[in-house]
């Protein structure tokens, strides 16, 4: 049986968290054949929020053993965030964790770029490793 959970990003700059508005943010997860399946895209608004996305997660009596970890079996759903704006290296997170019933915030810090550069030629990836239970 199905369950979801929800996934809100957050993108900002710098260490004071100054909100970025009208920043990109993709959300995907892998899909069937290793294509992406596309979730959600969407600009930031004033407080650099994109509005609350539902993402479908295992049962949450599934979510109780840490069997299966990482893979298909395990007791959360996966996705990847990019976060773009231009003037800024694009941010892409890998394996954001998104547990039955549970709010995710996924805070995404952007680094300003030199002049001239382009947020493509420099982009910046994380990976979050899989929880232990």
């Amino acid at each position: 049986m199905q369950a979801t959970g929800t996934l809100r990003v957050r993108v900002y700059t710098s260490q004071a968290q100054i909100p970025l508005e009208g920043a990109t943010v993709v959300v995907a997860a892998a899909g069937e054949e290793s294509k992406w399946k596309l979730l959600s895209i969407q600009n930031t608004d004033s407080s650099g929020m994109i509005r609350t996305i539902q993402i479908d997660t295992p049962a949450l009596g599934e979510s109780t053993s840490p069997e299966g970890l990482p893979g298909p079996d395990a007791p959360f759903a996966t996705c990847s965030v990019w976060a773009e704006q231009p003037g800024y290296a694009m941010l892409q997170v890998e394996n954001v964790q998104i547990f039955p019933g549970v709010e995710t915030v996924q805070n995404m810090e952007l680094i300003p770029l030199p002049q001239g550069l382009c947020s493509l030629q420099q982009r910046e990836g994380r990976d979050i490793p899989a929880q232990s239970l």
